[in-house]
């Protein structure tokens, strides 16, 4: 299945790093949202981001794969929408860490929305600037 959001994003950092930032509930803390996440296949939790009028502001997830410190992925359930999120690390031959977000799932319904997908892009990308700035 292809994924209905891929992203690329490139750090010059180390995986390890860029693993702790996709691992570390405080560091997740400072560039997704709030949550009590742990590193451990199966483990639920929850993102947790200032309500609105439009949303609770909770994302409920479970762990689904770790592959340390190359690949994780979890579940990403929120206002009736459950997706797949992978984040994928690898190290490029000049020395740069590239981050490739893939998320799939999205309903038939989502996807004929007009800018959903394209608002996930935008937040997905938004996050990953906080996190630019975290890892220099």
């Amino acid at each position: 299945m292809k994924p209905d959001v891929s992203l690329d994003f490139t750090f010059a950092t180390t995986v390890e790093k860029v693993w702790n930032a996709l691992t570390d509930s405080n560091v997740l803390a400072q560039w997704i949202w709030n949550n009590d996440f742990k590193a451990e296949v199966g483990h639920k939790f929850q993102f947790r981001a200032e309500p609105s009028e439009w949303w609770d502001g909770i994302v409920d997830c479970e762990v689904l794969t770790i592959d340390e410190p190359n690949s994780i992925s979890y579940t990403w359930a929120s206002a009736g929408e459950t997706t797949t999120v992978v984040w994928t690390v690898t190290k490029e031959a000049d020395n740069t860490v590239r981050l490739r977000l893939d998320q799939s799932g999205f309903s038939e319904e989502t996807k004929a929305r007009e800018g959903a997908i394209e608002g996930a892009k935008y937040g997905w990308t938004s996050m990953a600037d906080k996190l630019t700035t975290i890892l220099a």
